[in-house]
């Protein structure tokens, strides 16, 4: 396909992607856009540097590799590099979504399905402004490389996000719900659970009272485990931080202790959602990574560079947010194992505690943040009066610790708005969850 520089690496990562936006205010339509985007990432690397160029000209690809192979300087031992024996040659056509993908549905059909769901915020008298915004996307890769990769993937979202302020007690509460999935038909026939989700916030809005400020156990939702795995934990398995820092390497050590006996933390692009990758965007397969096992560490997520520099193996997560960006690393589809309780078990054991059911934001390295939306008191074992926190907040390593109990089933979870930042790359897609976690010593403020 393409005339690959000798004695140098070069890949080339092509990606055509359609998106639909379609964005109601108040019920009134104030963006509907469809966007086709066709391009290329070429990269060089000669054992020293890496050379990038960015094309929305696909017929530009070739002469875009002879540009950089002159920048580049030649190198017989390129195969015997770190780097490039870490890269893994496939050859695969993975195309699960090509037969329903969402550029071949009309946009009356989307319009269609979303003014379906429109009356409902209308059903409330206490929803005062609301939002609801249609997204879809398909997107396409294909990865060649000078040592033999030749790998084409898919995939695909098609989601409808709810936002709506209510007014309670003359105060504003922000509710929200979401319809993910992989395909359009999928997103028809899910009025009673947005209903079931207006009344639920309208009723804690109506409610909810300021918290006493203290030291609780939590029991933490699938959603806010998944966010509390994925900023405290997630990004410090990135292990781009750790390449050059002899101190976060040594802290960070495989096999240590960090976390409690029943704690394990995963990291996959194998599972459907927002993280689903086949390949990275090097061309490495998607792998099932556990980062902590039984509260050990067990591995972190690598691209081929970091993986060199730490002497490790490729995780298949070596990804960008579109083909103008160089891969980096970042996580897929993040989340804690289960354990061996239910939900109601767990929360059966708590004499005073709260139950975090939904969060508006996360963040956490050392130290996490957790700013919940929907609270509520856990009083002798039962779920008890809506509060309103502001904070939750704890040392991650402290609070890996404490965690005492899993409930046996997972929940994945994907973003409709927004997606995971990092340096200049952002939004990009990626799932997280886990089961209801039992935590002890949170900070609750």
């Amino acid at each position: 396909m393409y005339n690959f520089p000798k004695n140098l690496y070069t890949d080339v990562r092509i990606e055509n992607v359609f998106s639909t936006v379609i964005y109601y205010e108040n019920n009134k339509l104030v963006q509907n856009k469809e966007k086709i985007e066709n391009g290329a990432m070429v990269r060089v690397f000669d054992g020293k540097k890496w050379y990038y160029s960015s094309v929305s000209d696909l017929d530009n690809v070739q002469n875009e590799i002879d540009s950089l192979s002159k920048i580049a300087s030649a190198n017989p031992d390129i195969l015997e590099n770190e780097v490039i024996k870490r890269l893994e040659i496939h050859k695969d056509i993975c195309l699960k979504y090509s037969e329903n993908d969402v550029s071949k549905i009309s946009n009356d059909k989307k319009l269609a399905v979303v003014n379906d769901y429109l009356p409902l915020t209308e059903e409330f008298e206490g929803i005062k402004s609301s939002k609801v915004i249609y997204k879809d996307n398909y997107t396409k890769k294909h990865i060649i490389s000078s040592i033999g990769t030749d790998v084409t993937f898919d995939s695909q979202s098609c989601a409808i996000a709810f936002r709506y302020t209510i007014m309670a007690n003359e105060l504003p509460h922000n509710g929200s719900d979401d319809i993910y999935k992989m395909s359009f038909d999928e997103l028809i026939g899910h009025k009673d659970s947005i209903r079931k989700s207006i009344i639920s916030d309208i009723e804690y809005a109506q409610k909810a009272v300021p918290v006493v400020p203290g030291i609780y156990t939590c029991v933490l939702s699938p959603i806010t485990a998944g966010v509390f795995a994925h900023e405290s934990f997630g990004h410090k398995s990135e292990s781009d931080f750790m390449v050059g820092d002899e101190t976060m390497k040594k802290e960070w050590a495989i096999g240590s202790k960090v976390g409690s006996d029943i704690l394990n933390i995963i990291d996959t692009g194998i599972v459907e959602g927002s993280g689903y990758v086949p390949f990275d965007d090097e061309g490495c397969e998607a792998k099932e990574n556990y980062i902590i096992k039984n509260g050990i560490l067990t591995g972190r997520l690598h691209s081929a560079y970091t993986a060199a520099s730490l002497e490790e193996k490729a995780t298949g997560n070596a990804r960008a947010i579109s083909f103008e960006f160089e891969p980096i690393v970042r996580m897929t589809t993040t989340y804690i194992g289960a354990g061996k309780h239910t939900k109601d078990e767990l929360i059966s054991e708590v004499k005073t505690g709260i139950y975090i059911e939904n969060i508006q934001h996360g963040s956490g390295m050392s130290t996490f943040t957790i700013a919940p939306s929907k609270a509520y008191m856990i009083r002798d074992g039962k779920i008890s009066e809506p509060v309103k926190i502001s904070v939750v907040t704890g040392n991650v390593m402290k609070t890996l610790n404490e965690i005492d109990g899993l409930s046996d089933t997972v929940e994945l979870k994907s973003f409709v708005l927004g997606g995971c930042g990092k340096m200049e790359q952002f939004p990009l897609r990626v799932g997280f969850g886990g089961p209801y976690v039992r935590v002890n010593g949170l900070n609750v403020q």
